[in-house]
């Protein structure tokens, strides 16, 4: 199922991968170590800004609903609210 928000992911994880390969690039290059650490921060920053994007964006449009059910679907749905938190 595709979410509102998953376009706007997509772009951001495109981005880092296009980055990713310029990382690539400078260690063949040969470039500083600490410039190459600053860059793979940067990678690593998006990759988590991206999936906190992507967790939030499930609570918000799958779980939001779910949870305030009583039955068997609102107990599953606190489950796996339990669960996905454990990746922000």
């Amino acid at each position: 199922m595709q979410h509102q928000n998953h376009p706007n992911i997509v772009r951001r994880l495109r981005r880092a991968e296009g980055h990713l390969q310029t990382i690539i690039a400078m260690i063949e290059k040969g470039r500083p170590c600490l410039e190459l650490a600053q860059q793979l921060q940067a990678i690593e920053n998006a990759i988590d800004n991206a999936k906190k994007a992507l967790i939030h964006d499930h609570i918000d449009h799958c779980l939001g609903l779910s949870i305030r059910s009583p039955d068997r679907k609102g107990k599953a749905a606190l489950r796996e609210f339990r669960t996905i938190t454990k990746y922000l």
